[in-house]
Order: C-alpha cells, then sequence, then structure tokens
C-alpha cells in the first residue's frame, strides 16, 4: 500500500500562486489611506514609504487612488487620471519593484463621501443617490476643518458608462505606470457600494432595487477594466457587513454572494481567475471573542462560494492571521495598522518579535516623515509594543 502523501498545513509564510504572481507569503499590505500625496501627486516620501514594505515576492495594494477630477473626498489622495500623475506613481512603482514586490493600485471614486469643496466648480458630488450621509459621520475639508456632508446628486442612467470610462482609463494608466494590477474599491460606502446596498441605493431604474440591478455598476466596472488590462491583473473589494458611511444592506449574505456568482461566471467566461477577491469585515469579527457570530458564518460562505484567491482585512494579528490560513478561511491576509508602524512587518511576523505600536493621530496628517516614514525596523525601537 502506497503511503499517502502529507499535505503541510499553510501558514502566513507559506508561499503562495495567485494566477501568475508567485508570492512567497501571504502577509499583505492592504490598502490604507495616508494622505501625504500633495495636490494628488505621488512624491518621493511615498516611494520611500512603499519601498519600506516591500519584501521580496511580497504583495502590497497602494492606499485609494482616486480615477478622476470629481472622484476625491479627502485632501491630498493621490489621482491616476492625469499624464503628472502617472509619470509621479512611475518613481512609486520603481521604488518597490526594486525590492522584488509586486504592487496593485487600488482605484476609488468616493461618490457622495465627498464634499463640493473637493469638486470641479463646486458642483455637488455623484451618487446612486440624493441621501446624503448621516451626521454621525463628518467630512473634513481641505483646511482641516469639519462638517456634515452635503446631499449629493444622484447619477442620471446615461451618465453611468462615463464613469465606468474613467475606472477603466485609470486601470490603463496604473498599467502604464508599472502597477502589476489593479484592485476595484467596491467597500466601504463609497461610490460602487453606493450602487451595491440597497441602505443607500433607492434607484427605480436598471441599477436600482434587485440584487441583480444594484450589482451592474460593479460587474459592468469589473468587465471593463478587465477587458483594458486582462482579468488576471484585476481584483475586487467588497464589505458587505461594514457599516461605514451608512453602507447598510438589509441581506447582506444574498448580495455578498450574488456579487460572487457574477465574478465567478465573469472568471468562468473569461478563462481565467481574477487575481483575488478581497472582504473586508469589521475588526470584531476577527477576534475568538467575536460577539456576531453571524459575521463569522457569513465570512465563511464566502469563502466556499467564491472561486479563486480569497483574501480577508479586518483587524487580523499574527495569530489570527496563521489561523486564517490553517483553517482554510483565507489565501492571503491583509493588514493595515499593523504594517503603518511595522514596515518590517513580515521579518517580525516570522521572528515572533514584539510590534512597534501605532500613533492614530498621524495616521491621515501630510507630514512626509512623522508618523510615516519614522517608524523603526526591528532592533532600532525603544519601548516596543508586544502587540501579537
Amino acid at each position: 500500500m502506497e503511503k499517502a502523501e502529507s499535505v503541510e498545513t499553510p501558514t502566513l509564510f507559506t508561499p503562495y500562486e495567485m494566477g501568475n504572481f508567485h508570492l512567497s507569503h501571504r502577509v499583505v499590505l492592504a490598502p490604507v489611506t495616508r494622505n501625504r500625496a500633495l495636490n494628488e501627486i505621488p512624491n518621493e516620501a511615498m516611494a520611500k514609504y512603499y519601498a519600506q514594505r516591500s519584501t521580496e515576492g511580497g504583495l502590497l495594494i497602494s492606499e485609494a487612488t482616486v480615477v478622476s477630477r470629481t472622484a476625491p473626498g479627502y485632501a491630498h489622495c493621490p489621482g491616476i487620471y492625469s499624464e503628472e500623475q502617472v509619470q509621479a506613481w512611475k518613481k512609486v512603482v520603481e521604488a518597490v519593484h526594486a525590492k522584488g514586490a509586486i504592487f496593485f493600485c487600488q482605484l476609488w471614486h468616493c461618490g457622495r463621501a465627498s464634499h463640493s469643496a473637493y469638486q470641479p466648480g463646486g458642483a455637488a458630488p455623484i451618487s446612486s443617490c440624493n441621501k446624503p450621509i448621516s451626521k454621525q459621520w463628518p467630512v473634513l475639508l481641505p483646511d482641516g476643518s469639519a462638517t456634515e456632508y452635503p446631499a449629493p446628486r444622484a447619477l442620471a442612467a446615461f451618465e453611468i458608462p462615463g464613469v465606468i470610462e474613467q475606472f477603466r482609463q485609470a486601470a490603463l494608466n496604473a498599467i502604464q505606470a508599472g502597477f502589476d494590477g489593479v484592485e476595484i474599491h467596491g467597500a466601504h460606502g463609497f461610490l460602487i457600494d453606493q450602487f451595491l446596498k440597497d441602505g443607500i441605493n433607492d434607484r427605480t431604474d436598471e441599477y436600482g432595487g434587485s440584487i441583480a440591478n444594484r450589482c451592474k455598476f460593479l460587474m459592468q466596472v469589473t468587465e471593463a477594466m478587465a477587458l483594458a488590462v486582462g482579468i488576471d491583473r484585476v481584483a475586487v473589494r467588497i464589505s458587505p457587513i461594514l457599516d461605514h458611511l451608512d453602507a447598510i444592506d438589509s441581506n447582506p449574505l444574498a448580495l455578498s454572494l450574488a456579487v460572487i456568482e457574477r465574478l465567478n461566471k465573469l472568471q468562468q467566461d473569461s478563462g481565467s481567475n481574477l487575481a483575488y477577491l478581497l472582504v473586508t469585515e469589521p475588526r470584531s469579527s476577527t477576534t475568538k471573542e467575536a460577539a456576531n457570530q453571524g459575521n463569522v458564518e457569513l465570512m465563511r460562505k464566502l469563502r466556499k462560494a467564491y472561486q479563486g484567491t480569497f483574501m480577508r482585512a479586518g483587524g487580523y494579528t499574527r495569530v489570527t492571521g496563521m489561523e486564517a490560513v490553517a483553517e482554510g478561511e483565507a489565501d492571503l491576509v491583509a493588514y493595515g495598522r499593523l504594517f503603518i508602524s511595522n514596515p518590517d512587518l513580515v521579518k517580525r511576523f516570522k521572528m515572533n518579535a514584539s510590534l512597534n505600536g501605532y500613533d492614530k493621530t498621524t495616521f491621515y496628517t501630510h507630514d512626509p516623515i512623522i508618523g510615516y516614514t519614522d517608524y523603526p525596523l526591528l532592533g532600532e525601537e525603544i519601548g516596543s509594543n508586544p502587540t501579537m
């Protein structure tokens, strides 16, 4: 009788084949807004920041990057819709590639999560609806002051192909800048999520009402980008159970399974898979003491349904990330806050070393050094915080 081959349990440090991309480990830099791109132009500080977090065969996802002049909702976030931005991004991408890492650009439109101060001619932001975000979510203006979100303008159906074209062109621009791929930001209450969630989308046309109609905008964006740059260079991010910016749905499981069903069909029709599906979950649901077991079960059902690389994000630690990979609940795990304060996070995780604590007050400032590129490497820190 032949002896059965033993299959080693995967860890965060087990190599992974993500389509045509050969990853040396499964610790991913999550897309995290940092507000350091002055006037929407990537710069040397950003090149240093991303290079610090690059490892040979590691995967990095850029901060959310706006696809057009109507897309911003925050100050000093990078764009990728102009030639100047594309040329500036090239230097950042080159710094990452010099370390042997793989770099995806997250493409973003804020939709109603914006203000006339960020819009051309002081116009109202666009959305799936005319409803403003509630007062519990203040918007920060370019001068740093906070105010209420204004009422957006619902896009007419004939305008939507123009927005899809913005995403398509941004994908082409990203590849021109040297990125290895692009991620569609369909999460966290921004424009695409504003079409997906029925707590926001109150349309009565072909883009509203049924789940099928609400999925249409995301799928049209995905299909256009896949045709433009190749499906294997396109990824999608969703957040079915995250209520950020009032992004609530009455049946998140049905909605997310519908999205996955359509992504699976696109992959089958294309004969190739998307690069990955990234699902953000509430930070609390990634702990052993998760208050809402329903969230945990929902994520397991999504993992089982999706036919491709499944990435998770949302407050993971080394321990919970290792568990997610070992138990088959994720292929890859994305880290945000821990990567902000630990540029050598992969090394620290491998050594099970202590971690630097992060300073939330510097997450979204504009200083090119403080709270951005000045976090110490292992052995350089003073009074490190053993947050495992």
